[in-house]
């Protein structure tokens, strides 16, 4: 279990960063070059190849060396293992929406009671 949870940790460490997400969201369209991902974020290869490498540790990413082009593709599995452990929450989240919709509904159930009242006083 601490393997699976260091996993974890690396792939929500990962997933904490705005650019490493976006990377990740424009490699599940396609594989990139490192210097593609980096074109948006106006940022060096250096750079970009410092959040690919994290990207890589987490396990979400592969890249591959084709003579001086790094190509990154998306490595989904560490993201559903993530996915597989936030459902845990799932039921008790969607419990408590629940209750606020019901709440809610009866309190717009009582507005309507107290404006159609005071309407036909």
């Amino acid at each position: 279990m601490v393997e699976r949870s260091a996993h974890l940790d690396a792939v929500f460490h990962a997933l904490a960063d705005p650019t490493r997400r976006a990377m990740l969201g424009r490699l599940a369209e396609r594989e990139l070059t490192i210097g593609e991902l980096a074109t948006p974020f106006h940022m060096s290869f250096a750079g970009a190849s410092k959040h690919v490498r994290v990207l890589e540790n987490a396990g979400l990413v592969k890249r591959t060396i084709r003579g001086r082009s790094h190509l990154c593709r998306l490595e989904a599995a560490r993201l559903a293992e993530a996915d597989a452990w936030l459902k845990r929450y799932e039921r008790f989240w969607t419990a408590k929406l629940d209750r606020l919709e019901a709440l809610l509904r009866e309190e717009d159930r009582a507005k309507s009671k107290s404006k159609s009242k005071s309407v036909t006083e």
